[in-house]
């Protein structure tokens, strides 16, 4: 992929940008809510992919009508999400970009999700290495939409956020980056799109 020459940083998300975690989420989170009485289809998790963990339970809540046990909800689903992760596969389209300009640009993970998974995906996939900075949700005071993820991987890579381009595959995400003063690449429009033989 082509960057322009003033971009001097990338920013990636993590989940479903450059690695397929959301089935996994999705499974974990289907499992554990049923225990609390929610049982959510796939259709309604789908559209809901890019919410960070407190965000997705608002929905819950609001949705059925109930009061979830968030810190035992989340330990639940984590434990799921964990038990699975040995089955993690990176995106090769995005992960190559990020392995194209290692050494070259500065590379960052900013997720909203846990940096204990975060972290453990990053290190299952060989991925951990080829990033200068990695910044979770326990980084920040807010997730995306929010610009704050975007704005303190800009920093720890010691740029301006319009020096930074951020790939993404949430509407959440793509909204932040913007909020941020951010370039951002759409990935599901990446990866739809014919990709160059070498």
């Amino acid at each position: 992929m082509q960057i322009q020459d003033h971009i001097q940083g990338l920013i990636f998300d993590c989940d479903g940008t450059l690695v397929d975690t959301l089935p996994l989420y999705k499974q974990a989170w289907l499992a554990a809510l049923q225990s609390f009485g929610a049982e959510p289809d796939a259709d309604w998790f789908r559209v809901r992919a890019g919410h960070s963990e407190h965000l997705l339970m608002d929905d819950v809540e609001s949705h059925f009508g109930i009061k979830l046990p968030r810190h035992e909800l989340l330990r639940l689903t984590r434990e799921h999400l964990k038990a699975n992760l040995h089955t993690l596969l990176e995106i090769g389209a995005v992960a190559a970009i990020a392995r194209q300009h290692h050494g070259r640009l500065k590379l960052a993970v900013a997720s909203s999700g846990s940096a204990e998974i975060v972290n453990a995906s990053l290190h299952i996939t060989n991925l951990v290495a080829l990033f200068d900075t990695v910044v979770t949700i326990e980084d920040v005071p807010r997730p995306k939409p929010s610009p704050d993820l975007f704005i303190e991987a800009a920093q720890r890579l010691g740029l301006e956020p319009a020096a930074c381009l951020v790939f993404e595959d949430s509407i959440q995400g793509l909204e932040a980056a913007d909020r941020a003063g951010m370039e951002a690449v759409d990935i599901n429009t990446l990866l739809a799109a014919p990709q160059d033989k070498p």
